[in-house]
């Protein structure tokens, strides 16, 4: 095996110098020979069968160990990873530092690798960590608030002949023009004054405006080939409306819901309200837990990776020359990848791993987010190779609710919270049974293609050691899945 001397450059870097002996070359030597001999067109020899020391004596031995050399470094270098135990975050810079003499055995091959690496820190003490949240706001207010969003829901627009006013819906013209050309136009654009997607001038150039009237204002173009660039914006607003929302009675719970009466669904609302709070105690429980683990942790940060997430991060913007941004960016890369090497430390310290469920559930959710069919999303990530990246995803949001569960959690006033829903995760005994499961689907598959295959009709006795049979298969596929199982678990710990 290459000798590997490892150094660390910065707590986030190492340096990984491997001695390689012509010996320990040797398979990669044969295979640069047969490579060359594929390449090279050497008369009397047909391409793939030019002997090693033709090849030595028309290409040079120098070549050939070249070739050797660079179809070997992924090699060495992963031996040097698992030999120094490192765990790169990173890109590899690899650089020959010393090539073997061609004319003497003895002579080595020294391999340099730098690469940023996953740094050492301790992981603090999560169980029984104190935090303290706001107070849950479950009041009248609250349940009016959702009630009034379920009516927004079910409201009518109305035209009206008044000035616009925010909240209204309206429907415009818009004609963008540059040192007095036109650049760009819509027609008939529908919007809610206040909503803010549009450009950056439109609701105060709208509001108090009546249906025929038109205005100019000046806004910055947010797409198309003048991207960027001040234009001068006229706005003609078409339309008015507003939305009329339906009573609040038992004939509107029974249009909108699953009740007969308002006062059913005002219970229903404040119930929905209830959890809504929790779920917000339990999001500010998740920041206060990671940040307060971080800053325990003291968790280096590799100064390359966030430096090439920021480039990336502006680049795709085109904001590169945005420093008030950059820093932005940049504070927010730093503690995204504290956080994510904070879970990582967590899945491991804990031995967390996924169920199938819960891998089926973040892609169900992930695809609704996208539009998308869960089959398409399933489809688009496979290719693009993105299954590790949503394993992983998966896993540390696992590991957090784990580690989170084991926090204690009380309001202003000292009372504890109840984070269960929102920290609960598939049990190991849900893994298991369902790899009994998988195994026991197994079988039946197996039974029905036995079954398939066997006589039309079978003796009594003949049927009953079938029977036996398949029952014993099952029962053996069902021990073979929880020692699996536990063999996992203990391999794991």
């Amino acid at each position: 095996m290459p000798k590997t001397t490892a150094e660390k450059l910065t707590p986030t870097r190492a340096k990984l110098s491997v001695e390689v002996t012509l010996d320990e070359l040797e398979p990669y030597l044969k295979q640069a020979y047969k490579t060359i001999a594929e390449q090279v067109s050497i008369p009397g020899f047909r391409k793939g069968k030019v002997p090693a020391p033709i090849i030595d004596q028309r290409v040079g031995r120098e070549a050939v160990i070249q070739e050797a050399v660079n179809a070997s470094l992924d090699d060495f270098y992963q031996s040097a990873l698992a030999e120094a135990e490192e765990r790169p975050m990173g890109r590899p810079t690899a650089d020959v530092e010393q090539w073997p003499d061609a004319k003497d055995p003895k002579s080595t091959l020294v391999l340099v690798f730098e690469v940023e690496v996953r740094p050492e820190f301790t992981l603090p003490k999560y169980d029984g960590l104190k935090l303290t949240v706001d107070n849950a706001k479950i009041d009248e207010e609250a349940v009016e608030a959702e009630l009034t969003k379920l009516r927004e829901r079910f409201g009518t627009l109305v035209t009206v002949d008044r000035p616009a006013k925010t909240g209204d819906f309206v429907e415009l013209d818009l004609i963008a023009r540059i040192d007095g050309n036109e650049v760009d136009q819509a027609s008939g654009v529908s919007y809610e004054i206040g909503a803010g997607n549009l450009l950056a001038g439109t609701d105060e150039a709208i509001e108090t405006l009546t249906a025929g009237e038109s205005t100019t204002f000046t806004s910055q173009l947010l797409g198309g080939e003048y991207e960027g660039q001040d234009a001068e914006v006229e706005v003609t607003l078409t339309a008015v409306k507003e939305r009329e929302l339906p009573e609040a009675d038992d004939e509107f719970a029974q249009l909108a819901s699953e009740f007969d009466t308002i006062a059913e669904l005002r219970e229903s609302l404040g119930e929905q309200a209830a959890r809504a709070a929790v779920f917000a105690q339990g999001q500010q429980a998740r920041d206060l837990f990671t940040e307060t683990l971080i800053e325990q942790a003291g968790i280096p940060v590799s100064e390359e990776l966030v430096e090439e997430e920021v480039h990336r991060h502006l680049e795709n913007e085109g904001r590169l020359e945005d420093d008030e941004h950059r820093a932005e960016v940049r504070k927010s890369t730093e503690q995204q990848i504290q956080l994510q090497l904070l879970l990582d430390a967590i899945v491991e310290a804990e031995g967390v791993t996924p169920t199938q469920n819960e891998l089926s559930q973040y892609i169900f959710q992930s695809a609704q987010q996208y539009g998308m069919e869960p089959t398409q999303f399933l489809q688009a990530i496979s290719q693009g190779n993105q299954m590790g990246v949503i394993l992983g995803e998966v896993t540390r949001n696992k590991a957090l609710a784990i580690a989170l569960a084991q926090a204690e959690v009380v309001d202003q006033d000292g009372n504890a919270v109840d984070l269960s829903e929102f920290t609960a995760v598939d049990s190991e005994d849900e893994a298991e049974a369902e790899v009994v499961a998988e195994a026991e689907e197994i079988v039946e598959e197996a039974e029905a293609a036995d079954a398939a295959e066997a006589p039309a009709e079978l003796s009594e006795e003949d049927a009953k050691k079938a029977a036996r049979s398949a029952a014993a298969k099952k029962a053996a596929a069902t021990r073979a899945a929880k020692k699996a199982a536990a063999e996992a678990e203990k391999s794991a710990e």
